[in-house]
């Protein structure tokens, strides 16, 4: 490999050119393909009755993520259960409130939203300590959050409502890249449920988070570039970082 030219994104593509990552392919001469390595699925309504969570009996609900609310209304509708118009939505974010305006009509619901952390969201709450709240989750949830909950008293009861699959790659089998993109431990996952005798070889391989680059590790890859980093918060400083040093130190051929 003489040069970088060639850099897989294990994410949605960007829904527009606004992206840093088509800055990134048009100031280094690059090809950037998109390809999200997991999808969402939610559970049927069988698997729900089987959790034995009754919706009415709630007075709030606790969302932390976009996901969260498709899910909570997607399951509402299939279980032909109506949400009263006095429940109480309490949300990570203001962007993840607005985003209720899908399903609601925004201005006649109690909606509180926190800063982006739960601890913020769980100050708010404290002010509503008698509502019997509802936290729907991912299979693969945080723990920290129930256990914050807990540690606070308040009432509530949790529910899977959806879970991170491995999608299919198999099409990409013949397709080699100069950079691989990873945005959670679950991409790596499925790199390797995809491609068992998968080898790095002369392959970089990039990871965001603490705990991605512990999985890029743990699963015996060489990291080559992790952010974010002081000189690199987000992910493409730290793809343009090291491809200029990379095509700097191998020259352009």
């Amino acid at each position: 490999m003489n040069r970088i030219r060639k850099i897989l994104v294990s994410q949605p593509e960007p829904e527009n050119n606004k992206s840093p990552y088509h800055d990134l392919a048009e100031k280094h001469n690059l090809k950037i393909d998109f390809r999200p390595f997991i999808h969402v699925e939610g559970v049927s309504a069988k698997e729900f009755r089987q959790e034995k969570v009754d919706l009415p009996a709630h007075s709030a609900v606790i969302f932390t993520s976009k996901t969260a609310i498709d899910h909570f209304f997607r399951i509402a509708e299939e279980t032909r259960t109506v949400i009263s118009e006095s429940m109480k939505y309490f949300c990570i974010s203001e962007a993840t409130a607005f985003y209720l305006q899908k399903y609601i009509v925004y201005r006649k619901r109690k909606i509180f939203y926190g800063e982006g952390k739960m601890e913020d969201l769980v100050e708010i709450m404290l002010k509503h300590k008698d509502e019997k709240f509802l936290l729907p989750l991912s299979a693969a949830h945080k723990t920290e959050i129930p256990a914050l909950l807990d540690q606070h008293k308040f009432r509530f009861t949790k529910t899977i409502l959806y879970r991170t699959e491995c999608s299919d790659l198999s099409d990409l089998a013949d397709v080699n890249y100069d950079i691989l993109v990873f945005y959670s431990p679950s991409g790596i996952k499925s790199l390797f449920q995809n491609f068992p005798n998968f080898r790095q070889n002369d392959t970089k391989i990039a990871s965001f988070g603490d705990k991605t680059a512990r999985a890029v590790i743990e699963a015996g890859l060489r990291l080559d570039i992790q952010a974010p980093q002081p000189q690199a918060p987000s992910m493409t400083m730290a793809l343009e970082n090291f491809i200029k040093d990379f095509n700097k130190n191998n020259g352009k051929k």
